[in-house]
């Protein structure tokens, strides 16, 4: 996670018009492949916004920050979808699977 991404990402949530103070963030014990160390720590992010009933959970990295990071990048994408579908990339990504599995 560079300055730069980070920046790009606050301009991408206020461009979606979505309040940041709203977003309640939980850390909570990850699950799955890792063992003990995985199984013990809080490092998972879990974010939730309300206004537009969604939830995102992340635990991709072993650095809080960053998987804080990935998981605002995610909300900010579902948000995308539902208030601007037009202009998502990741809705124009599932378009394009879409079309290359009809072929």
């Amino acid at each position: 996670m560079t300055p730069g991404k980070a920046e790009e990402l606050r301009g991408r949530i206020a461009r979606l018009g979505l309040d940041l103070r709203l977003v309640e963030e939980k850390f909570v014990k990850g699950g799955g492949k890792g063992g003990q160390k995985i199984n013990k720590t809080a490092n998972a992010v879990q974010l939730k916004y309300p206004p537009l009933k969604l939830l995102v959970r992340c635990q991709r990295e072993r650095s809080r920050a960053v998987n804080r990071f990935l998981a605002l990048r995610e909300l900010a994408d579902r948000a995308e979808i539902i208030l601007s579908p037009e202009t998502s990339p990741r809705l124009a990504g599932y378009e394009r699977l879409r079309r290359k599995k009809h072929r």
